[in-house]
């Protein structure tokens, strides 16, 4: 297991540096003087030299990135000009909000769609399995900034239930019901379409799981049928679906983006956004390293427990 997790840690240096170089083009090839672009009024030649030469944008581009990956690799991100403050720490103050709002969003989602699958497949073409690929397409269809505004109009501005937006209260509050409150419609608008996503998925895996000879064995052997499910199918079935939760959970780090726009959330897509818009180069292209850097580093984990469950897949 060792070597399989160290022969995976290494396989993931290569998607971390050609993140990089996405990345560093992208902003580099952005029309336009950044400098100018970020003194505005005050963009006189001598302060766009002069900031030019404080970022660095008066070196070749080749220079500059490997200066940037070399500051990177010592735990140096930069400094944010917009903040005033260094990148690094900008972003861990504002990944702690977004790690709340995802990785609630990815329990919900895991734990509402596995369960929804093993539902409609031990009832198939069952009311319950209509009932939930019903909602499951719904869930799916809708996008979940849309859903959003939509829970934001009812249960926030109509029935008054809810806080529309931010994490905690403005005045007073800043404990856990305060949190909770504000945590409810942005963790199950962030959570709908992954939830449709891994019920439909795990429902094929357990349909799959469930016509195989251990399990007709299992029940002629009179093995109670939730144990039949839940002890024997859905262990089976785990094998598929965790990289489906893989999957989904870089779909809930990215979505987090629009949905802390939506709810006003300080996290760290609300940051990037507010970064793009002033052109702080640096806080954007640490941002999403970082965020991709932890998107790779939980897939690793899910490849380790899949091969937990399943010892062939580390051959």
């Amino acid at each position: 297991m060792g070597s399989y997790i160290l022969k995976r840690l290494v396989s993931a240096v290569p998607v971390l540096l050609g993140i990089t170089v996405i990345v560093f083009l992208i902003m580099a090839m952005i029309p336009g003087d950044p400098a100018t672009a970020i003194l505005g009024s005050y963009a006189t030649p001598d302060n766009v030299e002069k900031l030019n030469r404080d970022l660095g944008l008066d070196k070749p581009m080749v220079q500059r990135y490997f200066i940037w990956l070399g500051n990177m690799l010592t735990g140096d991100f930069g400094r944010s000009f917009s903040l005033n403050r260094p990148v690094l720490d900008e972003i861990l103050d504002r990944f702690n909000a977004t790690l709340v709002l995802a990785g609630t969003s990815f329990v919900l989602c895991s734990v509402l769609g596995i369960l929804a699958g093993v539902v409609s497949a031990a009832r198939q073409y069952g009311w319950a399995d209509k009932a939930i690929t019903f909602t499951v397409l719904i869930g799916i269809s809708v996008p979940s900034f849309f859903l959003g505004m939509m829970m934001i109009l009812l249960f926030a501005v109509k029935l008054r239930w809810l806080p529309v937006s931010g994490m905690y209260a403005i005045y007073g509050g800043g404990d856990l019901p305060d949190l909770l409150a504000h945590l409810v419609m942005p963790a199950l608008a962030l959570a709908a379409v992954a939830t449709g996503v891994i019920a439909r998925l795990s429902r094929s895996a357990m349909l799959e799981v469930l016509r195989q000879d251990f399990i007709r064995t299992a029940r002629a052997k009179g093995v109670p049928e939730r144990r039949v499910l839940y002890g024997h199918a859905l262990r089976a079935a785990m094998v598929s679906i965790i990289p489906v939760l893989g999957i989904q959970a870089g779909f809930v780090l990215s979505g987090a983006v629009y949905i802390e726009i939506v709810f006003q959330w300080p996290g760290v897509g609300r940051m990037l956004v507010d970064a793009i818009l002033k052109r702080d180069i640096l806080l954007v292209q640490g941002g999403v390293v970082f965020v991709a850097a932890c998107y790779v580093l939980f897939n690793i984990m899910v490849d380790v427990a899949q091969s937990l469950l399943d010892p062939r897949i580390k051959t």
